[in-house]
């Protein structure tokens, strides 16, 4: 497809949204927009501070909010309580405009029981699903570890890898629902993609906002143990 054609913004809470928010300035997130410029159909990726700022900016940019894309249900990510905040994220997007919440199956529970959302009024996927967004297909891949129903969005050459997959680390294993095994083999899922997409985390912890598989493969010390005996020694209990 026409890279030009592809619409694709990462943008940084707290400095091209939410400007002002002091949780978004401490916490780094990411958000992204992706698109069909053609079309005009654009879906949203963790909307979790002032989802408003970012219909705007799709909408400055001559596209319309047609979905969002949960990576995991971290209020950071998708809103709720937080640091003694409530952050309105995902369910103030929908205050303004009734479009689908795509999450994992396994995530769904999780979500609901942050946003307040229905479980009925989420979208499950699965591991290897496409959802077309103009004639892009994003492809949703299962990377269980940080949370159980924590996903990554492939579209084009592009990775955008939530709290999964960091330039520097990968996201902690060590609040409910983590799993340090399984963060292991979806890292080892990742690493072992024969594609190299431009890997998009989902905070900016590193010196760079976004990096290519192959340099984050050769840099990332999480991505060195090539077994969970290994994994275990580097990240012990």
């Amino acid at each position: 497809m026409s890279a030009e054609r592809l619409y694709f913004r990462q943008l940084l809470a707290g400095r091209d949204f939410a400007v002002g928010d002091p949780i978004a300035t401490q916490m780094r997130n990411f958000a992204y927009l992706v698109g069909d410029r053609d079309t005009g159909e654009c879906v949203v990726v963790d909307p979790a501070y002032a989802a408003g700022d970012l219909a705007d900016i799709a909408e400055n940019d001559g596209l319309k909010l047609s979905g969002v894309l949960v990576t995991h249900h971290h209020p950071d990510h998708i809103g709720g309580s937080m640091l003694g905040f409530t952050l309105r994220g995902v369910k103030e997007l929908l205050e303004q405009t009734t479009v689908p919440v795509h999450v994992n199956d396994q995530e769904k529970k999780w979500v609901a029981d942050v946003t307040g959302i229905a479980p009925g009024e989420l979208t499950g996927h699965g591991h290897g699903d496409k959802l077309g967004v103009g004639v892009f297909d994003i492809e949703f891949l299962h990377t269980p570890g940080h949370t159980p129903g924590s996903q990554c969005f492939l579209v084009e050459d592009k990775l955008i890898a939530g709290d999964t997959l960091f330039i520097d680390g990968c996201g902690r294993t060590d609040f409910p629902g983590g799993d340090s095994d399984a963060m292991f083999q979806s890292l080892r899922n990742l690493a072992d993609m024969p594609a190299n997409p431009e890997v998009y985390p989902g905070h900016w912890y590193s010196a760079d906002p976004h990096a290519s598989l192959d340099t984050v493969r050769e840099s990332n010390y999480v991505l060195r143990p090539r077994s969970l005996a290994e994994w275990h020694t580097l990240m012990p209990g």
